[in-house]
Formats: structure tokens, C-alpha cells, sequence
């Protein structure tokens, strides 16, 4: 009985083993059914192109007012009034206040007075000199006595000069110590209150003159060998949308240390006076470029894990390139490619997602050559 049941089983097993369906024939099946090969169109496809990408050089800095003076007190004393406040715009040789010139007016009035001393002193030494030249004439007074007379005529005379130095001197003085304005301009600070006692070289006023400004910024060493003095720069100020028209004025000849980084200067006219010193600009020069290069649009280009790379479609599959990237045109959404590609190469224009290399891909039509970028959907 035992073994007769065993030889039925045995027999059943046989049986279900033969009528099975084999591993994997009904899995390939349905994975074929439902992964056709992915289309693409033209618009979703792109060769490379050959274009000239100008480079873009960018820097920002403040604008600075290089035309600005600042008054200051050329002698201690009180200041005794003002004439102009903030804002307030002014001319060269303008007065701007009055301070208390005392004791410099007292130093003018001594110093005329040893002049006439000194003026006195020296017609009194000519007397005596002519008189001692006749004596000498009639032998009546050695060369010796003669020779002296002449010293001391000599003496006075430079005593004279020396006496008239110091009081065109001392007039200087106070010419200098008149408070006016330096240049014309508008006056951008007032430092001091009528009434304070000021001292020597203390600062009163700041004077600004806004019809020429300068943006000064960096660039990086790698980007400073294209630029050149004269050159166009456009500079957007910020609180004003329109684009600004400048020129490079100078370029630092060393780099700063630490930074690696060139100062250059551009000089902005401002005649109109519509912008202001300490406004934040944006520099941007823009380089013409004489080469042509391989460029796709900037939507083809892809990153993972900081590595540049595109989807082309070759021989009827999906292939990852890992490429070299050069310069980027912005402005244009281009793309410079170095290495990774060949010219004929079909490459996808935009970013899909969930995209398996050696997946089948097919493109409905031509490729066109073609270098902006297009909107694309995955079919």
C-alpha cells in the first residue's frame, strides 16, 4: 500500500512538471509588451552647432565721487557763522561761514609795522653810505670805514625783503583761512555748528561733485587679460533699472594679496547728476570672440555629482556622455563644449527625467542643427 502511493505521487509530479510554464518566457513577454522604444521629435533633439560666444566679465563695487574736497580750518579760532548747510549746492570761491581771524589779522598789522621799520631803516643806511662814498672820494675815511657803510646798506636791504616775506606770508595766512568753497560741487557734510571753537586742520565741510563717478571693483586674474583701458562697460545702478554707459579707466597692475583678484575703475558721467556716490553698481564688459566653438543650448547640458553630461541617441539607444563645458553664453542659454562630442552627434535638448541608458529611443524625423533651446515632452 505504502508503495504504490508513492508510485501515484511521483506519477502526479511528472504530470504538473510537464504542463508548467517555463520560467521567464511569460515575464519577457509582458516587459515587451510594455516598453516600446521612447520617441523623440525634432524640436526635442539638437546637433551641435559652431558659434562665436562673446565672454561676459562682471564686477561690482560702490560708486565713488573722486572729485571731493574737504574743507578744513587753517587756524584755531571760533567759528563764528555758516552760509551753507547739506545738500545746498555751491560754486568755487563760494563763502561757507566766517571764523574768528583775530590773531592772525594782530600777526599782519606787526609784520606791516617791521616793515616800515625795516624801510626806514634802509633809507637811513643809503644816507649814511652815499655821505661815507664822498668822504672816501676826498680820502677823508679809509676803504675799510667805506666797505662797512656798504655791509651795513646791504644788511638793510635784506632786512627789508625779509620783513616784506613775512607779512605776504602772514596775508597768505589769512587769505587761506577764509572758509570758501575749493571746487564747485554740492555740500555733502557739515562737520561743525556756528560757535565751536575749531582747531588747526580740523575738518568743516565735505564738498562733493557728482558729474563724474567711478565704480571700482575686481576681477579675477584669469579674466583680467581681456580687458583693456577705453573699453565699453555697461553699469547697472541699483534703484535704476536703465543700463549705464561707461569706460575702463585704469587697471591695477598687481593683483591684491591674499585675494588673487586686479582692481579695475570705471568712469561713469553723471553730468545730469541723476545717480549718487555710495549707490552699489554691477559692471559688465562684454568681449567679442573671434573662434568659433561647439555649443549646445543649456538645457541639454546635465550635472551629477559635479560632472557635466548629456543624453545622446545612438545607434537607436539611450547614451549618457560625460562632456567638458567651457564658456557659458547667459544671455543666449549656450553652452560651450570642450570635450565628450563629436559635430554630428544627437543629442537631446532638454532635461527628461527617468531616463535609463540603453533604453531604445527613436526620433521621429530629421535632426535639425540647431543651438537655442527647445520645450520638450517625453512620449
Amino acid at each position: 500500500m505504502w508503495v504504490g502511493g508513492a508510485i501515484g505521487l511521483l506519477v502526479v509530479a511528472g504530470v504538473a512538471l510537464t504542463f508548467a510554464p517555463r520560467p521567464g518566457s511569460g515575464s519577457k513577454g509582458a516587459k515587451d509588451k510594455v516598453a516600446p522604444p521612447l520617441e523623440f521629435t525634432p524640436a526635442e533633439v539638437v546637433r551641435p552647432a559652431l558659434a562665436s560666444l562673446p565672454q561676459l566679465i562682471e564686477f561690482s563695487g560702490p560708486l565713488v565721487a573722486p572729485r571731493t574736497a574737504v574743507v578744513r580750518a587753517k587756524t584755531a579760532g571760533t567759528l563764528l557763522s555758516l552760509k551753507v548747510a547739506e545738500g545746498q549746492r555751491v560754486k568755487a570761491g563760494q563763502p561757507l561761514g566766517e571764523i574768528d581771524l583775530a590773531d592772525l589779522q594782530s600777526r599782519v598789522a606787526d609784520r606791516a609795522a617791521a616793515v616800515e621799520s625795516a624801510q626806514v631803516a634802509l633809507v637811513d643806511a643809503e644816507r649814511q653810505h652815499a655821505a661815507n662814498t664822498g668822504l672816501a672820494s676826498q680820502n677823508f675815511i679809509s676803504s675799510t670805514a667805506l666797505q662797512s657803510s656798504q655791509a651795513r646798506l646791504d644788511a638793510a636791504r635784506a632786512q627789508l625783503k625779509s620783513a616784506q616775506a613775512q607779512l605776504a606770508m602772514s596775508r597768505v595766512g589769512v587769505r587761506e583761512a577764509a572758509l570758501v568753497a575749493p571746487i564747485a560741487g554740492i555740500v555733502g557734510k557739515r562737520h561743525v555748528v556756528p560757535g565751536e571753537k575749531v582747531s588747526a586742520e580740523q575738518q568743516l565741510f565735505t564738498v562733493v561733485d557728482l558729474s563724474s563717478l567711478e565704480v571700482a571693483g575686481t576681477v579675477g586674474t584669469h579674466e583680467v587679460s581681456a580687458l583693456r583701458p577705453g573699453m565699453t562697460v555697461q553699469v547697472t545702478v541699483e534703484g535704476d533699472a536703465k543700463p549705464h554707459e561707461g569706460r575702463i579707466d585704469r587697471i591695477a597692475p598687481a593683483a591684491e594679496p591674499g585675494t588673487r583678484a586686479i582692481g579695475v575703475v570705471v568712469v561713469l558721467d553723471n553730468r545730469k547728476e541723476l545717480l549718487r556716490a555710495g549707490q552699489y553698481a554691477m559692471a559688465r564688459v562684454t568681449v567679442a570672440d573671434p573662434a568659433q566653438r561647439m555649443v549646445l543650448p543649456a538645457t541639454a547640458i546635465g550635472s551629477t555629482a559635479g560632472q557635466d553630461h548629456v543624453w545622446t541617441i545612438e545607434n537607436g539607444e539611450l547614451l549618457r556622455r560625460a562632456v567638458t563645458t567651457g564658456r557659458r553664453d547667459e544671455a543666449n542659454g549656450r553652452v560651450e563644449v570642450l570635450k565628450g562630442l563629436t559635430h554630428d552627434a544627437v543629442v537631446l535638448a532638454a532635461r527628461f527625467d527617468n531616463l535609463r541608458e540603453g533604453s531604445k529611443a527613436v526620433v521621429t524625423q530629421a535632426v535639425p542643427v540647431a543651438s537655442a533651446p527647445a520645450s520638450s515632452n517625453l512620449k
